[in-house]
């Protein structure tokens, strides 16, 4: 008999270590949507959302493209979008220009240094640092729309809604790119009769 308890001892002590084990994973796999982190994940969520699920994986998205992966960087990020906010484009370019020196391979800094120069007119850096953007991160359907917008602003309507049905076809309940479309539309059926 002593012989059979220490070893109904070792199988009750692994059984036990194999259900600890077990409950994060299955957890894992249960976790809703706002405990998401896996970037295709949410994407591929987001494509076949409903618009209020969208609403939420968007947020989600942009909060993790805004990580740098360094505090520094993601301060400089901070700074620039709230100087874009009150209005200061020069201390934002400022700012972003510092944040894509030091960290070049950052796909949100390059977008958002973009809008500022959307802001101010400076097309061709936008464009750049947009081209930039995408190549870094090709899922990011803001930057994907910005480029639709800069398209559209010389009025190259073709050009400007295929971008925009390429943001559409990652974020289908986007708003502004739903906009665009409806707007832009127009102009290229209009031109093909």
């Amino acid at each position: 008999m002593s012989l059979q308890r220490p070893f109904l001892k070792l199988i009750v002590a692994a059984f036990l270590l194999l259900v600890t084990f077990s409950l994060p994973l299955h957890a894992q796999e249960q976790r809703p949507a706002a405990d998401l982190t896996d970037e295709a994940e949410l994407l591929e969520r987001l494509a076949g959302a409903d618009k209020a699920e969208a609403a939420h994986l968007d947020r989600q998205l942009q909060a993790l493209w805004r990580k740098s992966g360094s505090s520094a960087m993601d301060l400089l990020l901070r700074r620039g979008r709230d100087a874009i906010e009150v209005g200061d484009a020069d201390a934002a370019l400022e700012h972003l220009t510092a944040l894509t020196d030091h960290a070049p391979d950052f796909a949100e800094g390059w977008h958002a240094r973009a809008s500022v120069y959307f802001e101010k007119e400076m097309y061709g850096p936008a464009v750049s640092d947009l081209e930039r953007a995408l190549f870094l991160n090709p899922n990011n359907y803001n930057a994907i729309f910005g480029l639709g917008t800069i398209l559209e602003t010389f009025e190259d309507y073709d050009r400007a809604f295929d971008a925009y049905q390429r943001a559409l076809t990652i974020h289908p309940h986007h708003e502004d790119v739903l906009q665009a479309v409806e707007r832009v539309k127009t102009k290229v059926d209009g031109q093909a009769l």
